[in-house]
């Protein structure tokens, strides 16, 4: 029963000090010192806000020269899975895994590059999960992949 008395008694002092210290914490009741207490963590800014920061993101790039080449684009969404063979990627200038493919004709190809496929030997993402890439630059990717073939 000692014992029980002994730790009831330390728990209600460990209690007792940690409300004392929160209380001794907040007792700042000035309207700076509540405002520093609830201020926001972050911020959000509008298109207006950031006028002249950055551009719209409806604006085109004045510099653009049109689609990317096939080099260009490989490099930038391609060659994760064509280098590698990942998901049964044919690997660029692999003759031997292109030829099947390169046999059903461009139209295949691009349909497969372009919607997706899935096969008995692999699976093509939709756009190669490039989703900023134009039909064409896809177009000019696959013959960059195939033209050396």
């Amino acid at each position: 029963m000692l014992k029980q008395l002994s730790y009831l008694l330390a728990v209600g002092i460990t209690a007792a000090s940690l409300s004392t210290a929160a209380l001794a914490a907040n007792q700042d009741m000035s309207p700076e010192a509540i405002a520093e207490r609830t201020k926001p963590v972050g911020s959000v800014y509008s298109a207006q806000d950031l006028e002249g920061i950055a551009p719209a993101a409806n604006q085109t790039a004045s510099a653009s020269s049109g689609p990317r080449d096939g080099e260009t684009v490989y490099k930038g969404a391609c060659f994760a899975c064509h280098d590698t063979g990942a998901a049964g990627a044919p690997k660029r200038g692999d003759k031997a895994a292109w030829d099947p493919r390169v046999a059903q004709g461009f139209d295949t190809l691009r349909k497969h590059a372009i919607e997706g496929f899935t096969g008995s030997h692999g699976t093509m993402p939709a756009r190669g999960t490039c989703a900023a890439c134009s039909d064409e630059e896809i177009e000019n990717a696959i013959h960059y992949m195939t033209d050396k073939l």
